[in-house]
């Protein structure tokens, strides 16, 4: 086994490290004042700006296939990158991107919904979770019914990222009661002048969500994605896309956070000496150093499955659900290794205390992930001895 990155890895990876420390970190002290203040942290012309520039090095969509203008990075290089995104809490992402079920797409909607996206003419949002329908997304109740040319959805989704800024869902409705989930959901794309109305939903992070409300909003028959009744396997692709890259980018927050910590415990001085003279203070560290390892290649594990074209659902499980637990007990020795000021929110570290606690609830709960990983094991689809055998 060869863990050593190419020249060409190393060469991306240093870009966007570099990219992040000079463009994207010295942003954090306004943006945190701006947070404080209640306003987004980083407005959207900001946003592009950040991506523009990126854009003139190359890095523009990288997952997205070359046939569309992006970088087609493997799923490795991805995990790499985004835990040097991670490393910062600045709300940056690379521009050029699209939702994966996009590309099943007509080529009619390709030109209208595709394109546009990916170049950053428009924003969508993926919309499954209901208020009666979150971990079991079977049982969502939106429905949609035929009319003449035309489907008149109505219902309710909750939690949907983006839901505020985009201006076209993919929503998922049940076009089936009888069928249900075993083809009877139907995806369909839907323009917001068409009229569904969103929401904002104040969480305690900044991650900024939405309520969307359908009420008797039609849409064209040619506006459904995919087939009729497919819908809920487009739904598990998407869910499915890249579990491990949640985990990978809280992989770069823990690291520079324990580098906080360390700093913090060399110079904090107690009773006549740095904090890390202490023995409570070094097994915090060392626990923590070993965990970041740990998840390091649990990610990377379950980004090189994928690469592989091989199942990669158990591998992801199980970094998605070590990730979120372990990144939330490292945040929270961090803040007490920095006392009374790790509590303010003039550092940067209860920010990041409220923004990894997410990581144990969307796109999979623990306890989903758990449920998951137990039910491959118990009905054989995978093996306690792993990738080896």
């Amino acid at each position: 086994m060869d863990f050593t990155l190419d020249e060409e890895q190393k060469e991306i990876r240093d870009w966007v490290r570099t990219f992040v420390r000079k463009e994207i970190i010295p942003l954090e002290p306004e943006v945190l004042r701006r947070e404080r203040a209640g306003q987004p942290g980083l407005a959207r012309d900001e946003l592009k700006e950040l991506q523009d520039k990126a854009k003139q090095a190359g890095f523009f969509g990288v997952l997205t296939p070359q046939e569309f203008g992006g970088m087609g990075l493997g799923a490795v290089m991805t995990a790499l990158l985004e835990a040097e995104l991670g490393r910062s809490f600045v709300p940056f992402r690379f521009g050029g991107y699209a939702d994966n079920i996009l590309f099943h797409g007509n080529e009619e909607q390709k030109q209208r919904y595709l394109l546009p996206t990916i170049s950053g003419e428009r924003v969508s949002c993926f919309a499954i979770t209901e208020p009666g329908a979150g971990s079991d997304a079977k049982a969502i109740r939106t429905s949609a019914v035929k009319d003449g040319n035309e489907w008149v959805i109505n219902g309710e989704k909750t939690f949907i990222t983006q839901g505020n800024e985009a201006d076209f869902v993919m929503v998922f409705a049940v076009t089936d009661k009888e069928k249900g989930a075993d083809g009877g959901v139907t995806c369909f794309l839907v323009d917001r002048d068409m009229g569904w109305k969103s929401e904002p939903i104040p969480t305690m992070g900044q991650w900024g969500p939405a309520a969307l409300v359908f009420d008797n909003v039609r849409v064209p028959e040619e506006n459904v994605l995919g087939e009729v009744g497919k819908g809920f396997h487009l739904a598990m692709q998407w869910i499915g896309q890249g579990r491990y890259l949640l985990p990978a980018r809280a992989l770069g927050s823990v690291e520079r956070l324990v580098e906080m910590a360390i700093e913090q415990a060399k110079n904090r001085v107690t009773f006549g000496q740095p904090i890390a003279e202490y023995q409570a203070i070094q097994w915090m560290i060392a626990d923590s150093a070993v965990e970041i390892e740990a998840l390091r290649w649990l990610v990377l594990h379950a980004a090189w499955l994928v690469d592989q074209k091989q199942d990669s659902r158990q591998a992801q499980s199980i970094a998605k659900l070590y990730g979120g637990i372990k990144a939330n007990e490292i945040v929270d020795r961090v803040l007490q290794i920095h006392g009374g000021m790790g509590y303010t929110r003039e550092l940067p570290i209860e920010r990041w205390y409220r923004e990894l606690r997410l990581l144990r609830i969307y796109e999979g709960t623990d306890e989903i992930q758990r449920r998951t990983i137990a039910r491959n094991l118990l009905k054989g689809h995978a093996n306690i001895r792993g990738t080896l055998g």
